[in-house]
């Protein structure tokens, strides 16, 4: 009986340990379901987030292609405007045509002249296209403001006065020639040898204004066919008067604006061409608004009359060679952040440099820093100065560079 009972017990303690096994591996195996139900859960916030983002992305592709199918629009010019919502176009491709547009256009663009889009079934318009402007004369607009201000010319504030009141106080105070009854002087000539702040006058008044500064060289004027010179200065005068109130700066205008003359090439005849473009456009028949125009030139004495009259160029300003006082002030700006010993004597220097440019001055400033970086000084000295005078100085009078006078190329 005993060993019976000792039997049973034993299978009874065997059982319990086996269920406490299987509990455990109950337990075990509901945790890694636990962990593998949560896993796929996130799976599927990854996948549903995937899918979201592909049909958006299907969705754009679908947008593009159906936006290549569709058929390329043709490209018109408004003629006349009719009545009835009827406006007659001249199609790109060559034939004319009366067409209705869409009442939900802005009737105030569908003007002649403006360029349209039609659809190449119906030939209806369907959209309003902004004007068409030559790259290059939109490449003339001076986006940044150059960090030139009036004070840092020296040697030249009557001109800064006259600039002011011709170019700056027609576009910042207009109520002013209201009131007295005039017009506002509408164009600038800048004159003076090289060297002298033409350009840099110029650099100034963009800087000091909120108008658009439009910058271009005269050369680029000139071009290769007929009427391509003229139809560059067009659209310079186009593009200033959508950007108006806006500056045109013309740089050695003289490139395009010599005297016409009896005997000429064909070469000639198109420059003479952009110059009366040039012309037409200054003071044509057409009111310029709100444009100014400021030019430079270091040959004042070789340009047509006709660009020299009133109301093309209201104003001449001579910007000459710097006198003594000037040269003092423009080697005081120069020589400003300049690390100069002790002994260095402006007024002894702009005595030395008698008939030197504002430009020959900043040279002569930037050649003695030179020499004192050469010999690894931190300070610039009077010798350097010195020397640096007798280098540009020199350089500019050495026989004009042995050139006879009248020849260019030798």
């Amino acid at each position: 009986m005993e060993n019976s009972s000792q039997t049973i017990l034993k299978k009874i303690e065997d059982l319990k340990k086996e269920i406490r096994l299987l509990k455990e591996e109950n337990t075990k195996t509901k945790r890694n379901l636990m962990w593998k139900v949560r896993k796929l859960e996130k799976d599927k916030v990854l996948i549903e987030n995937e899918k979201i983002r592909l049909d958006r992305e299907v969705k754009s592709l679908r947008g593009e292609v159906e936006r290549f199918r569709s058929p390329p629009l043709v490209i018109a010019t408004i003629t006349e405007v009719l009545d009835d919502h009827r406006i007659a176009v001249k199609s790109s491709t060559g034939p004319h045509f009366v067409i209705n547009y869409s009442r939900f256009l802005d009737e105030k663009l569908l003007e002649p002249g403006a360029r349209v889009a039609l659809n190449q079934q119906s030939f209806s318009i369907v959209d309003v296209l902004p004007s068409e402007k030559d790259p290059v004369v939109t490449g003339m607009e001076v986006e940044e403001k150059p960090d030139v201000s009036y004070d840092q010319i020296g040697g030249l504030a009557e001109q800064v006065v006259e600039v002011k009141e011709t170019v700056e106080l027609p576009l910042k105070k207009p109520e002013l020639f209201k009131k007295i009854g005039i017009e506002p002087p509408k164009g600038v000539l800048l004159y003076g040898p090289p060297g002298t702040g033409k350009t840099l006058l110029a650099k100034a008044v963009a800087h000091e204004t909120n108008a658009t500064f439009i910058k271009i060289v005269a050369s680029e004027f000139v071009r290769k066919y007929i009427g391509e010179g003229a139809r560059l200065v067009r659209g310079v005068f186009e593009l200033a008067k959508e950007k108006a109130p806006s500056i045109i700066f013309i740089d050695e205008i003289d490139a395009v604006a010599a005297k016409r003359l009896k005997s000429s090439t064909s070469g000639d005849r198109e420059v003479q061409r952009t110059l009366m473009q040039l012309l037409a456009e200054l003071d044509g028949f057409e009111a310029r608004g709100d444009v100014g125009i400021v030019a430079a030139t270091n040959r004042p004495d070789i340009l047509d009359p006709a660009l020299l009259r009133p109301g093309r160029f209201d104003r001449f300003i001579e910007v000459p060679i710097p006198n003594d006082i000037s040269r003092k002030e423009i080697l005081r700006i120069h020589t400003k952040n300049m690390a100069l010993a002790e002994e260095v004597d402006i007024e002894l220097l702009a005595s030395l440099t008698e008939g030197a440019s504002g430009a020959d001055l900043k040279a002569i400033g930037t050649e003695a820093g030179m020499f004192a970086i050469r010999d690894e000084r931190e300070e610039v000295t009077m010798n350097d100065f010195i020397d640096a005078v007798d280098k540009i100085m020199g350089v500019e009078t050495e026989e004009e560079y042995k050139k006879e006078a009248g020849v260019m190329f030798g």
